[in-house]
């Protein structure tokens, strides 16, 4: 095996390991709402589409199989807002980092009703359309491997500053936590063997009005 085809298989074997991004298929009860949670880092650019499954190919939609759906960061900012829809989809770039909810809600209807949906959600690497990347570009399939890797290398390195970042504030944390516990150690000494010092002196001016000692 030749240096080339050492290095073809090596980017083969890290984009295979770079994480697979399914769909989600779900059933929500009208009446009730269903939330999906999702990580994502700060500025990273996050893309979704939702519909409601049609089981009747051929057969349109009723009209009852319509849903609202939101998307709200941890600090409850909207992203995006979509309500008496089939379909849609939403598409931004984080600017807090922290769970992202996406929440679906089906109006109330007698009887009820379980409306499948489909949804499908990828940030960071995941949100680019690389089969888009590959057909604008028209680049071989070599070159269509290596972009693919050489942004899952950026994600991941980005990655590993942010939990560098989060290390370095947890050790701030525990320094700031371990020195405020010492002062605490000693303030609590001080005022035990003030506290001691005290009944001493009481005892002793008690003993001595007494003349016991």
């Amino acid at each position: 095996m030749n240096l080339e085809q050492l290095f073809i298989w090596v980017v083969l074997i890290l984009v295979g390991l770079s994480p697979i991004v399914q769909s989600l298929r779900f059933e929500l009860e009208s009446g009730h709402t269903k939330c999906i949670a999702e990580d994502i880092k700060s500025n990273s650019m996050t893309v979704g589409h939702y519909s409601v499954a049609n089981p009747n190919e051929g057969v349109p939609l009723p009209e009852s199989h319509r849903i609202t759906v939101k998307v709200t960061s941890s600090y409850g900012n909207s992203y995006h807002s979509s309500e008496n829809v089939q379909s849609g989809q939403f598409s931004f770039q984080a600017a807090e980092a922290g769970d992202y909810l996406a929440c679906f809600f089906a109006a109330d209807h007698q009887p009820p009703l379980k409306i499948p949906i489909e949804f499908d959600w990828r940030s960071g690497v995941a949100a680019k359309d690389w089969s888009n990347v590959a057909k604008k570009g028209s680049v071989d399939a070599m070159e269509y491997e290596l972009k693919k890797l050489a942004d899952t290398i950026t994600s991941i390195q980005d990655e590993m500053f942010y939990l560098r970042e989060r290390e370095r504030e947890m050790q701030e944390l525990n320094r700031v936590t371990n020195s405020r516990m010492a002062w605490l150690s000693f303030l609590s000494l001080f005022i035990c063997l003030s506290v001691a010092g005290m009944q001493v002196w009481h005892l002793k001016s008690f003993f001595e009005k007494k003349k016991l000692i």
